[in-house]
């Protein structure tokens, strides 16, 4: 797997100045082929000042299954009004799926569609 560059991330909505259509025009695509918003900020920032705020804390890559259900799951274990009945649920799923050996489960996952 290929080392990302730094550990900056972002996570949220953007207020910027509308010199980044400029930027972006001339901006070369990056990874997967495509034009990375994150690319032109870069070079924004190096022309003006930007502010950020710097997150302590969990974060979520909900832009793949695996982090999607994992955020899903444990901000509905933090509920109140979900947690209970999600969590004996989860111990009810978990503890048959325990049960079944893996070749059970290796056949069912190839017949799910």
């Amino acid at each position: 797997m290929e080392e990302a560059p730094s550990n900056t991330a972002i996570l949220g909505r953007y207020i910027i100045n509308p010199a980044i259509f400029d930027i972006l025009e001339t901006t070369e695509p990056g990874k997967g082929g495509e034009i990375q918003l994150t690319d032109a900020l870069k070079e924004l920032a190096s022309k003006e000042a930007m502010y950020a705020y710097k997150f302590e804390g969990r974060r979520y890559d909900v832009g793949d299954k695996q982090g999607f259900l994992e955020a899903t799951v444990e901000f509905a274990l933090r509920r109140e009004d979900l947690r209970d009945e999600f969590l004996r649920y989860l111990l009810k799923l978990a503890d048959r799926e325990a049960s079944r050996t893996f070749e059970e489960v290796a056949i069912s996952a190839t017949n799910t569609p």
